[in-house]
């Protein structure tokens, strides 16, 4: 590499890294943004011990996750508002890969991720996650909301050993085996938290009814006493960093699973800066940035044990309510998780899983927009097809063939609703300084088109069919100065189309034609002919002129 490109890379990557501006605004307001943190991480504890718990790897690398990932991406992530950790679409994603590489292939796909989303900050990708359309989005978090409801019956049910090949399976399992011998116990635990919170929320959206409702159940399950399963035991420390979990051999075989990984926490960072910066006033992320902070955060968290994670929209909604206005909040909130891991672990050990399934429930419920959905589904065919579809796959299949499936259907409508935009439309002659006589000399034999939008490929074809079919003229004007956009398939046709008149003895005459689309038909040879026979011209008055010509000389040599 020569010096020219390594100088580029270096100020590229100096761009990505903290600025001291970053802080400037910690300045403003210091405790306003520790309050907020401290409001987060209570808020938080929960989720992140039943997400732990979701994905496989236990409570524990949950908190570890919210821990470190959740300060790195503080410090380094593209958002003044962004509070990042485990989330639950990311353990919908690793759940599969739990049971088939085991915990420290989730380590290594963390890792692997991690570079993943180093590159595509590197490579300045990350402004693109802006043209994702708005029914895959809902369809998307739509979908997840029912994949990790389903990930939390086992649990609510008090069922171990479900099996299946799907999540949906393993639901399904689980209350077969809940219908066999039932036990209404954690039943009961996971409702009332789920009640509590989602009532509490409405009456007093400020208190933090999760902690509130999951310390309640832990209570009555000591003071009763219940037959609830627990966390279990909790280190009472941040685990020391190891690279035991590092498997070269391993990276062909995880490489898709992290690039799974990595779509999720771009996609789903992204989206959630963004919502961040519609609460807020006057604040708007960097995404490269967003996508480097990530990154780095899940090279981070493998190392202490802990989970893939990524930005939560729903702590950083939080963050912003309570009043954060820069990266002190999330950093407070993830030096408080780690305060309540070194001062706390026993008695977080004794929280039942029920409880924390509950939790997730009442997410769950939060997550959906009914009215969105509504009104998506309302709006066109298209749009509901295309949320339709994404909810189906992300539910049935997984996370990443669903964002696949909808923005691919999505292209389709798209085009095909650019390609109806596309018009062939004859045109009246304009009389110019001809006499009457000339006029109608020129109206019988003379037709001229004008071509509107785009000439591509999904719109070529209909163009070819349409002009073929003109009879009964000795010349055929098309019109240029009007087309948006032509791509190789549209030169394509229009000189097919060009090549099928000159045969039928029809004279085609060629106006208005842009710069770039002539380089286009240039270099594809299309108006080599047209050029040589001196049948382009600057303007339709030009080409008009020139037709006249043409016919009547014609007209005077068979006379």
């Amino acid at each position: 590499m020569t010096a020219a490109p390594l100088r580029a890379a270096g100020r590229r990557l100096s761009d990505l890294l903290p600025q001291r501006s970053d802080w400037a605004a910690a300045r403003r307001a210091p405790r306003r943004d520790l309050v907020a943190g401290l409001t987060v991480a209570v808020v938080a504890l929960p989720l992140a011990l039943a997400f732990g718990a979701t994905s496989g790897l236990g409570a524990q690398a949950g908190l570890v996750t919210a821990v470190v990932a959740g300060a790195v991406a503080a410090v380094f992530g593209g958002s003044n508002l962004q509070v990042s950790g485990p989330t639950g679409a990311m353990t919908v994603v690793l759940v599969p890969v739990v049971q088939q590489f085991g915990a420290r292939g989730v380590l290594m796909v963390g890792a692997l991720a991690g570079l993943i989303l180093i590159a595509l900050a590197l490579a300045r990708l990350g402004r693109y996650v802006r043209y994702l359309p708005t029914p895959v989005i809902e369809g998307f978090t739509a979908g997840i909301a029912v994949v990790i409801a389903l990930q939390q019956v086992p649990a609510a049910l008090g069922v171990t050993g479900a099996d299946g090949d799907k999540v949906w399976a393993v639901a399904a399992d689980a209350f077969v085996r809940f219908v066999r011998d039932p036990h209404l116990t954690p039943v009961c635990v996971a409702l009332g938290v789920a009640a509590i919170m989602l009532l509490g929320a409405r009456l007093r959206p400020g208190l933090p009814f999760s902690l509130l409702a999951v310390a309640a159940a832990t209570i009555t399950a000591e003071v009763v006493p219940l037959d609830l399963a627990r966390i279990g035991a909790l280190p009472g420390s941040v685990p020391a960093p190891s690279l035991g979990f590092l498997d070269p051999g391993a990276i062909g075989t995880l490489l898709p699973s992290a690039l799974a990984v990595a779509a999720l926490a771009a996609l789903e960072s992204l989206l959630s800066a963004t919502v961040a910066d519609g609460m807020s006033v006057n604040q708007r992320h960097d995404p490269d940035r967003e996508l480097f902070g990530q990154g780095l955060a899940n090279l981070a968290s493998p190392l202490f044990g802990g989970i893939p994670a990524t930005a939560a929209i729903a702590r950083t909604a939080v963050n912003v309510r309570a009043g954060a206005g820069s990266k002190l909040a999330a950093l407070t909130h993830a030096v408080a998780l780690a305060v309540i891991v070194l001062a706390a672990a026993p008695l977080v050990s004794r929280i039942p899983l029920a409880a924390l399934a509950g939790v997730l429930l009442a997410t769950t419920v939060r997550m959906v927009e009914a009215g969105t959905l509504l009104a998506l589904a309302r709006s066109t065919r298209g749009d509901a097809l295309v949320l339709a579809l994404t909810f189906t796959v992300t539910v049935v299949f997984d996370l990443v063939a669903a964002v696949a499936v909808g923005i691919g259907v999505a292209a389709v409508l798209a085009l095909r609703a650019v390609a109806r935009s596309a018009r062939l439309e004859q045109v009246p002659l304009e009389p110019g300084d001809h006499s009457a006589e000339e006029h109608r000399l020129l109206a019988e034999h003379i037709v001229a088109y004008r071509l509107d939008g785009p000439l591509f490929f999904a719109a070529a074809h209909h163009f070819l069919i349409e002009l073929s079919e003109v009879t009964d003229v000795r010349v055929v004007i098309l019109r240029m100065s009007r087309v948006t956009t032509i791509d190789a398939t549209g030169a394509h046709v229009l000189g097919d189309a060009i090549t099928h008149l000159r045969r039928r003895g029809i004279v085609v005459l060629l106006s208005g034609v842009v710069t770039g689309h002539d380089q286009v038909l240039t270099a594809l040879g299309v108006t080599d002919e047209l050029r040589r026979d001196g049948l382009i011209f600057p303007d339709t008055t030009a080409a008009i002129d020139h037709a006249r010509t043409h016919i009547i000389t014609r007209g005077s040599r068979r006379g």
